[in-house]
């Protein structure tokens, strides 16, 4: 169960394939979304209900979770699994309250960190206290969420284990893409192919670190004014913090970006990229990243929590301070003038993904966790 059908489709979808290859039947809880009817026929079978992604939207919630209480009570599932925030807390609730016999939540991302005010840190720690008391078993896909649940005294001991993230590494896998196919692609995308490639897949919000990234382009574009700024993601309207895309004409940078907004293709449109960066102000453990260092980027992202836990500080990648432009700039700039130290690093990043990211192990360990519950 999860709140958007992207989350499915983009995350999920490999888990539920392995699932039903396993001889489960499975279902699957979205609000209503363009990829649904695509996911259908790919064989998932999809119950619609709107879940607003909003931490408080008390009369949707509402009308949410009796929705959900009425579907779990008539299907008698004998497992529920729940992922991201608000559908953890209401996909739990209602399958609890249902009589769901094993309930499990991931966490791939709290909320909160470091810098968040005092009184929202501690919305966001009850609220997540609350969630916990519905739930059979909670993995954790990095280790300082881990370290803060056990720390805030979220989890019961026996409850939650870190497990780690993972990825499809047949797919993200740099042997695919030879020069030919590189040369021809950039072009298909109006980047010519002389031209190094600067890129990011995110949701086009502030908080993924657009407006840094830009202002640290500018500067790079004064030394490599040859270098092309490719950008992948979704545009999020409905955010307070949606990116406004006039940005980048008042910065001056307009003829060398791209926008490709939300795409299927993001593993041929790693292969054109020479170095990754994803500049977030908040992370859980970023999926862009693992995929980019699949696919022997270098990766220059943020310090912060889930960021640091997918790169190696100069072996991998570089790790510079969140919302600072210059220290981003600084890191491309450097990498962009030493290219044989770039494809080191990114040959780095694909031992480090193929030793830690493999999904298969991860979808192994869950299964196993949840055949002990349910005997």
């Amino acid at each position: 169960m999860v709140a958007v059908d992207i989350t499915l489709k983009y995350i999920l979808f490999s888990q539920i394939q392995y699932l039903q290859e396993k001889g489960y039947e499975v279902f699957a809880v979205c609000s209503p979304g363009k990829w649904v009817k695509e996911l259908r026929k790919k064989n998932v079978f999809i119950k619609e209900i709107q879940i607003k992604r909003y931490i408080l939207s008390p009369f949707s919630d509402v009308f949410s979770l009796a929705r959900l209480y009425f579907y779990f009570k008539q299907e008698k599932f004998d497992a529920i699994f729940t992922f991201t925030p608000k559908p953890g807390l209401l996909g739990q609730m209602a399958a609890k309250v249902a009589g769901v016999p094993v309930i499990i939540n991931t966490i791939f991302g709290f909320y909160f960190h470091e810098n968040t005010p005092l009184f929202q840190r501690k919305l966001f720690i009850l609220i997540e206290k609350v969630a916990a008391q519905f739930s059979t078993f909670i993995f954790f896909r990095n280790t300082e969420d881990f370290q803060t649940a056990q720390k805030e005294g979220i989890i019961k001991e026996s409850q939650a284990e870190y497990i780690g993230d993972g990825i499809d590494m047949a797919r993200f896998n740099p042997e695919r893409f030879d020069v030919d196919f590189k040369q021809r692609k950039k072009t298909a995308v109006g980047i010519d192919p002389s031209k190094k490639v600067i890129g990011i897949v995110a949701r086009l919000v502030r908080e993924k670190g657009y407006i840094e990234l830009f202002e640290a382009f500018k500067e790079v574009l004064k030394k490599f004014p040859k270098t092309v700024l490719l950008v992948v993601g979704p545009a999020e309207l409905g955010k307070k913090d949606s990116l406004n895309l006039g940005t980048i004409k008042d910065m001056g940078i307009e003829k060398n970006t791209v926008f490709l907004g939300e795409r299927a293709d993001v593993d041929e449109l790693f292969a054109l990229m020479d170095i990754f960066a994803l500049p977030s102000w908040r992370e859980g453990f970023p999926h862009s990243v693992m995929e980019a260092s699949a696919m022997g980027l270098p990766v220059i992202t943020t310090d912060v929590r889930g960021c640091r836990d997918a790169v190696v500080d100069d072996v991998t990648g570089v790790i510079v301070p969140p919302k600072n432009s210059q220290k981003l700039a600084e890191a491309m700039i450097h990498l962009l003038s030493d290219p044989q130290k770039a494809v080191a690093m990114g040959q780095e990043g694909t031992k480090k993904a193929r030793k830690d990211f493999d999904e298969r192990v991860l979808f192994e360990k869950v299964e196993k966790k949840m055949q002990v519950f349910l005997r």
